[in-house]
């Protein structure tokens, strides 16, 4: 839940061939491990696609949804602890002709869901366990000082987890309130 929090307003950033582009996250969602039954490896899941989730925090953990989205999460505990943070949303600061035409000029939701942002910054599960503290993965993720105050964080239950039972009721979904709604 920490990592989540502090992640709102940080810069994630992707260098590709086309060039750099940048977005301010304006929406994550914490996943708990093991006792978290809307996270990939509750219960002590392991597989293939989990893997990276099980390494080391900072890590990218890219996986494919519904055959066609691919989803961002950050690696956050590590040393055997499978939690992580799914990035759902930025809003563009840097490259953002480059991301409008990974998008199909769709200006008004660019990256306002996992699947767009990820389409945005052309992110595939060749990312995954991409090391995120370091440019030269080609994908990271900066402190350039930005702070979101507390009076400005919503926190909700998370998306689509119904099937998760009580854990979806659980308010690990963090949203800068100034793009609440919309991007």
């Amino acid at each position: 839940m920490e990592v989540a929090r502090e992640l709102l307003g940080r810069l994630l950033l992707r260098r590709t061939p086309e060039g750099l582009a940048a977005l301010r996250l304006t929406e994550v969602e914490a996943y708990l491990g093991v006792e978290d039954a809307a996270c990939h490896t509750f219960g002590g899941r392991r597989t293939e696609r989990t893997a990276t989730m099980w390494g080391e925090a900072g890590h990218a953990y890219v996986y494919l949804i519904y055959g066609m989205h691919h989803c961002l999460n950050v690696v956050t505990v590590g040393d055997g602890h499978p939690e992580a943070v799914l990035v759902r949303g930025g809003v563009a600061v840097a490259g953002e002709e480059l991301m409008l035409r990974r998008r199909g000029g769709r200006r008004r939701s660019l990256a306002d869901g996992p699947g767009k942002l990820c389409q945005a910054l052309a992110i595939t599960r060749d990312d995954d366990g991409a090391d995120l503290c370091t440019p030269e993965s080609g994908l990271w993720i900066v402190d350039d000082g930005l702070r979101v105050a507390e009076g400005e964080v919503l926190r909700t239950p998370r998306v689509g987890v119904d099937y998760a039972g009580e854990a979806a009721a659980w308010p690990l979904r963090f949203v800068w309130s100034r793009y609440a709604g919309g991007r």
